[in-house]
């Protein structure tokens, strides 16, 4: 079948699309930047990609003709507070003009849970997308899902901070809601089975593992499955605001997630129509299996995706495009160089930088200026980085992000996202047995070049020992 694949570069896309490219699918990606689709080549060869933004004009986009199925994976509870709902609507209903024009004959969309009679704005908004899906040119199913346990996973990395974290938790009331998370591996079960399958076009399905537990139990069951103990107290008075907060600043996400997190966590998300699964032939993973599978991924550094490299987890609004060209005129730099022996041996030194390996001097330094950066509302430095030796444009790399990784080419360029008065680029390039590295800032009035001279200092031999360790082989 010709399968097009919406939301291909995220959470949920990058888990589905070699499972599709094994079932001998011809698969097209659809982006709206096809720069940072973070595959490598030899899975770029077997795929077709195509930029749409569907929330731009539909008579613009183009989708090829001929597709059988598509997957509508498009969320944007990351990116607002205020109006996702707006855009998640109004991106439906593009997404049926697109498809009228199309042989598709089903379409299958991931929802949440919606069995709770008061719903929170992200689940009414799930819900309210799926209405709209329905009336689509095309046969519509839906499988709802609760919370999705795998590494790399929001729900996941979050419990893991806060667990590994905190010891002792005072926590907020709404840890004794109920939920039935589901592992990862079993959604993408339930992504492939409905495909092409009659007998469940125009149906919503409920799924979820065989576990009913609270956000308690959850965080509970995870410290005995890593074999320590946690105390978790909770109070009445903690409210979504701070909630979010308490979010925010513990864990990696990002604080538009946090408080989108905390308004759905008052909701109860059990399943209540399980025939699916029966209908199906699949057997669940409990949430110990499920924390047990993606801590083996983890170890074997084969984390596929992480909701962490979502562009809505940082600073950048537009596309990466506009970025890429770092300015000359108007901008503060601080440029190094350096004579290295071996290139190949340099160029991995610089693939590795960031997350658990640092920033090659004075990490601790790079660690406080992180948790600066998190108190005024910044990523800081916990979103790390999702592989250990593998970029992507695209990626997030502590608080900053890929822009161009041309390893060909022996160039990698980020962007800051964390919070100054200006932009921030900082560029490694080998030429001719030379490392160049390069921080251009661009202030953005006298406070931004009251800030580059207060912090050039620190610039001077932090900068100056990164280039040296980075050139060691």
């Amino acid at each position: 079948m010709k399968i097009l694949l919406t939301g291909a570069n995220g959470y949920i896309g990058m888990r589905l699309l070699p499972k599709l490219l094994d079932m001998g699918h011809h698969v097209v990606c659809s982006v709206r930047d096809e720069k940072r689709l973070s595959v490598d080549d030899k899975l770029r060869s077997k795929i077709e990609v195509v930029e749409i933004d569907f929330l731009e004009n539909p008579e613009n986009q183009k989708v090829p003709t001929d597709i059988d199925a598509a997957y509508y994976l498009i969320h944007s509870m990351t990116s607002s507070i205020t109006d996702f709902d707006e855009k998640e609507a109004q991106a439906a209903k593009n997404f049926n003009s697109i498809l009228q024009h199309t042989e598709c004959k089903q379409v299958i969309y991931l929802s949440g849970i919606v069995n709770d009679k008061e719903l929170s704005k992200h689940l009414s908004s799930r819900k309210n997308v799926e209405e709209i899906l329905y009336k689509g040119p095309f046969d519509l199913t839906v499988l709802r899902a609760g919370i999705i346990v795998g590494s790399g996973s929001s729900s996941f990395e979050i419990i893991r901070d806060l667990c590994e974290k905190l010891p002792i938790m005072i926590t907020p009331k709404w840890v004794l809601t109920k939920t039935q998370p589901i592992a990862i591996r079993d959604v993408i079960q339930f992504l492939t089975k409905v495909l092409g399958n009659h007998d469940t076009y125009d149906q919503s399905f409920d799924i979820g593992g065989p576990d009913i537990l609270t956000y308690k139990d959850m965080l509970q069951r995870y410290a005995k499955v890593r074999g320590f103990k946690n105390w978790i107290f909770t109070v009445p008075i903690m409210t979504p605001k701070l909630s979010s907060y308490w979010l925010y600043f513990v864990t990696s996400t990002s604080y538009k997630l946090a408080m989108n997190l905390v308004d759905s966590m008052k909701m109860e998300v059990v399943a209540e129509d399980n025939r699916l699964q029966t209908m199906l032939g699949i057997e669940t993973h409990t949430y110990e299996e499920a924390i047990d599978l993606a801590f083996k991924k983890i170890e074997q550094n084969l984390v596929i995706s992480s909701w962490k490299d979502s562009i809505a987890s940082g600073q950048i609004k537009e596309d990466l495009e506009n970025y890429i060209q770092v300015p000359k005129y108007g901008v503060l730099q601080d440029k190094k160089s350096i004579r290295i022996e071996d290139e190949d041996d340099v160029l991995e030194n610089i693939w590795r930088i960031g997350g658990e390996t640092g920033w090659y001097y004075g990490n601790w330094l790079w660690k406080i200026r992180g948790l600066l950066d998190k108190l005024v509302g910044g990523p800081g430095l916990r979103r790390g980085r999702t592989h250990p030796d593998k970029i992507f444009p695209g990626d997030a790399l502590d608080f900053w992000r890929v822009l161009l990784a041309d390893k060909k080419g022996k160039r990698l360029l980020l962007y800051a996202e964390m919070r100054t008065p200006g932009e921030a680029w900082l560029e490694f390039k080998i030429e001719d047995g030379v490392l160049y590295q390069t921080a251009t800032f661009r202030p953005k009035g006298l406070l931004g070049r009251l800030y580059w001279y207060s912090v050039l200092p620190f610039h001077l031999f932090i900068f100056g020992n990164m280039i040296k360790n980075i050139a060691k082989t």
